[in-house]
């Protein structure tokens, strides 16, 4: 797809749904697999870049080639933004519960809108921003109850919090090169440039990168099919046709979904204060879509 304006295949919101539900199985994944988080963060992006490799070899050639050097080095640059995202959350999985750090990951919306308005002087309509708000509180009230106090949970939740800056960085990124660049060379450059960031600092820092249970290497693989070829690429794709703070804001959904995913393989269930956090999740996500999808409008293709 060389034009912005060529009517998708499929509504773009219908695709975030699809990688909303993808996400969201992130993060029992990431607790139940006994590899370090660097090795699970970098494994991920191996296999990610691994299975998407031969189909933009084959049909993406053209894309890759015509790509600038300022279109590579952003892209690269997206790549070391997801890195740091996906370390610094994994570890935050290990140090603080599934619902304190989904929750403060996906503070995200707060960085982008910002981001999005200082570099690209995006405006988001009022109501939108009543929607972003709603998906917030309700984010916070799923995680109220499950905060935990001491040292190891503060560090967890501020290693989130980072994790929430860095994914801002990779989605704002994204946005603007999508602009004008085919999805396949986007990735390529992307998920290339997180897989060795990620190999390097996990050679770099000493952890192994075997031997590990067949268990972990099924992870490994979920973790790189489900989550992030049907989670971020289609978030990737749909970046083409709508603003950064839709997609941002959508992910909000994924607290919801890995409380669900929590109570039914980790028996951990849901509070009543989860339930209604996650029915105001929903509230404000129709809210903010809804407004949007009326203001949003096709791109003009755009040489970066």
């Amino acid at each position: 797809m060389s034009d912005t304006t060529t009517k998708p295949w499929i509504n773009p919101y219908l695709a975030i749904l699809v990688g909303v539900f993808a996400v969201s199985f992130s993060s029992i994944l990431v607790r139940v697999c006994t590899a370090p988080p660097l090795v699970i963060a970098a494994y991920r992006l191996i296999f990610t870049f691994c299975f998407l490799a031969p189909f933009t070899l084959w049909g993406g050639a053209p894309a890759l080639r015509g790509m600038t050097a300022r279109q590579v080095g952003l892209s690269a640059a997206s790549g070391v933004f997801l890195a740091l995202h996906f370390v610094t959350w994994f570890i935050s999985l290990k140090y603080t519960s599934i619902a304190s750090s989904v929750v403060l990951v996906t503070t995200q919306p707060l960085f982008v809108v910002l981001g999005s308005w200082i570099f690209f002087k995006e405006r988001v309509p009022r109501k939108a921003l009543y929607g972003c708000f709603l998906a917030f509180v309700g984010s916070v009230v799923i995680g109220a109850t499950d905060f935990q106090v001491g040292e190891k949970a503060f560090i967890g939740d501020l290693l989130a919090l980072f994790a929430a800056v860095m994914v801002s960085g990779y989605l704002l990124i994204g946005r603007r090169l999508r602009h004008g660049l085919p999805l396949t060379g986007y990735t390529f450059v992307t998920y290339g440039a997180s897989a060795i960031t990620l190999s390097a600092a996990t050679a770099v820092g000493g952890v192994p990168f075997h031997p590990y249970p067949g268990q972990d290497w099924l992870i490994f693989v979920a973790l790189a099919l489900v989550c992030t070829i049907l989670g971020h690429t289609v978030f990737n794709w749909v970046l083409r046709y709508v603003q950064a703070s839709v997609v941002s804001v959508s992910i909000l959904g994924e607290p919801l979904g890995a409380i669900l995913w929590a109570a039914v393989f980790l028996g951990e269930n849901p509070t009543p204060r989860q339930v209604v956090g996650g029915s105001i999740i929903f509230a404000g996500l129709y809210l903010f879509t809804r407004v949007t999808a009326k203001t949003d409008k096709p791109l003009a293709t755009e040489k970066i």
